[in-house]
């Protein structure tokens, strides 16, 4: 990629973690990259080509955080990796909210292919149940969506995600002892 092109790719990168795809408009790229709208033209000829270029670069970035998790050891390495990664989080948090739109639920789905495999072994042993790998999927399948829901730039820290993992393991432990969660574990913290 040219760094002229990689230049708007990052501006509209950002762009999209934070508002969406509606924040992809021509002039707002253009003047967020001090360039004229037909520089964007000349690049990517279309919005429509712009996007599916920005949901290639999205990819790239998946592939960097998957292999880091498929490596992590511990949940302060993962809570560094997510913080870290947090505008590409974001930016799948963003997929998942537009997810009507057929290449963004593509692209979602690709990312938790990548990512669900690559995560399962640490995830498993913070949540102890390392010996009970399809529990620990289901857990993460249904904690998933829970957790695009309440991430923003503000949440996504070491406090907050140190919380959330909390939760998770609370809700595991109460699962496992009672075969249920106590009242006090699904007040909707998690």
């Amino acid at each position: 990629m040219k760094e002229i092109q990689k230049s708007w790719i990052e501006k509209g990168y950002r762009m999209f973690a934070y508002g969406g795809p509606q924040e992809l408009k021509v002039e707002r790229l253009a003047a967020a990259v001090g360039k004229n709208k037909s520089s964007f033209y000349h690049h990517f000829a279309d919005l429509e080509v712009f996007t599916s270029i920005l949901l290639d670069y999205h990819m790239e970035q998946v592939g960097q955080i998957a292999r880091k998790e498929s490596q992590c050891t511990s949940l302060d390495e993962l809570i560094d990796i997510i913080v870290t990664h947090k505008l590409d989080l974001l930016v799948n948090r963003q997929l998942r909210i537009h997810r009507t739109n057929k290449e963004f639920e593509a692209c979602f789905v690709k990312t938790n292919q990548l990512t669900v495999p690559a995560i399962m072994g640490i995830w498993s042993a913070i949540l102890g149940l390392t010996d009970q790998s399809h529990l620990a999927g289901l857990v993460l399948t249904l904690s998933l969506d829970n957790f695009y829901l309440q991430i923003t730039e503000e949440t996504l820290n070491h406090g907050w995600l140190t919380q959330y993992f909390s939760d998770l393991q609370g809700l595991v432990r109460a699962f496992s002892k009672t075969g249920t969660a106590s009242p006090a574990v699904l007040d909707g913290s998690v």
